[in-house]
């Protein structure tokens, strides 16, 4: 599958709601968790405004001139929040589009721009059933404390 990897565009942030409903971890497939869960403040903090904060930072794979996966940071106080030092992480995939190594590119894409950028780690919040939660780990991403769901994860740029 040929992709490429570039900075999502301004006009293309509204993209950022459907990223966002299909980077949280559905347990059960067959009874997805309702689109409107995104509308929650908790949750909307990961596109509310994106592009307002100077940490933020998108980008995304294009496959056949159609945006397929994003991956973004902020420094926000979200589920894998360290500092307001920390940028959190977050990254998803349309469906169809899991599976290709795209994901994994995207990772280390951003953690390179954000090593250049001067960050010396990115965080986030992984829950423990979620399959994403290999590919963490081998880009670089450590555990550091976990909850009773969540793994709260650091990946150390320097």
């Amino acid at each position: 599958m040929k992709y490429f990897i570039r900075e999502l565009e301004a006009s293309e942030y509204p993209l950022l709601a459907e990223f966002l409903y299909q980077a949280i971890f559905q347990k059960d497939e067959e009874h997805p968790i309702s689109r409107h869960v995104i509308e929650e403040p908790a949750i909307n903090v990961y596109i509310k405004n994106f592009g307002s904060y100077q940490e933020d930072l998108c980008l995304c794979a294009e496959f056949d001139r159609k945006v397929v996966g994003a991956v973004w940071v902020r420094n926000i106080d979200g589920f894998g929040s360290i500092d307001d030092q920390i940028p959190e992480f977050a990254i998803s995939l349309l469906p169809q589009y899991r599976g290709y190594g795209i994901g994994t590119a995207l990772m280390r894409e951003m953690l390179k721009r954000l090593k250049e950028k001067g960050y010396a780690q990115v965080s986030l919040a992984v829950q423990k059933e979620n399959y994403a939660f290999r590919m963490y780990t081998k880009v670089g991403f450590e555990i550091i404390t976990e909850t009773a769901e969540e793994y709260i994860m650091v990946c150390r740029l320097n």
